[in-house]
């Protein structure tokens, strides 16, 4: 099998008491299971001192970069900001609360080589343990995305995504807050990307707040939603070579 090069998006917005410890569980699974790697940290305007923690682990190790927000953008801003750039052969989004095993990057790579898939979307094998509240909200949104756009997914807003880079430079992505999770997997889906779904074992938050939840997150979705949905429903295809694609593809072409 083809040892695949890895570059690992990781969106930051006050994360000092989990970044440090984050990169370094990271790099171990990088180190054993891609031919070479880059973590890309995109720091979205914190507050505390997390910039500085990566800093210093960028100075140690060359294979960390940190692209800096002057003004917060939220996942979705901080998300479009990683993948253009990125420049590895496959693409993982990671949140820097470690909501999963890294290691799981192996599984996850040797599963699109059997299958053959161009996208490995995780889902949390239990996620009861956040609470009933949490529970209900992340059944009704799965939900929600499987009847408006025709393909059931059980966790849309589980960061554990691996992709080809290929589809991050076909897919133009808009989102701003946390509705991006499920327009990459829809737009990916609609331009004929394989996906499949795999199991994770799922750690809560332990340290550090998560607002994820919060109404505030939840009425941007909504409102995204609102005015995305034709542009999300509407079936593509890929373009061909010789056509331009988007952005994403332009900015690596020139940079």
């Amino acid at each position: 099998m083809h040892v695949p090069t890895v570059s690992l998006v990781i969106p930051m917005f006050n994360e000092e008491l989990n970044i440090s410890h984050a990169i370094d569980v990271a790099v171990e699974a990088l180190e054993k299971y891609a031919s070479d790697y880059e973590i890309v940290i995109v720091d979205d305007a914190s507050t505390d001192e997390s910039p500085a923690i990566v800093e210093r682990a960028a100075h140690a190790n060359p294979r960390i970069r940190m692209i800096r927000h002057e003004k917060n953008r939220k996942l979705g801003g901080s998300l479009k900001t990683g993948f253009a750039a990125a420049r590895m052969d496959l693409v993982l989004y990671m949140d820097a609360d470690l909501p999963f095993d890294p290691d799981e990057i192996g599984r996850a790579i040797r599963a699109m080589h059997v299958t053959g898939a161009d996208f490995i979307a995780g889902y949390r094998l239990d996620r009861t343990i956040e609470g009933l509240r949490r529970t209900i909200y992340s059944y009704c949104y799965n939900a929600l995305i499987g009847v408006l756009f025709g393909w059931p997914h059980r966790d849309i807003n589980f960061s554990f995504k691996l992709m080809k880079r290929e589809v991050l430079q076909k897919v133009e992505l808009k989102s701003e807050g946390s509705l991006i999770d499920a327009e990459l997997i829809v737009k990916a889906k609609n331009l004929g990307f394989a996906i499949q779904q795999m199991g994770l074992d799922y750690f809560p938050r332990i340290r550090g707040t998560s607002n994820l939840s919060s109404p505030s997150v939840i009425f941007k979705i909504v409102r995204e939603l609102w005015t995305l949905y034709p542009e999300m429903r509407r079936p593509s295809s890929r373009p061909a070579k010789n056509e331009p694609e988007n952005a994403l593809e332009t900015a690596h072409r020139h940079g």
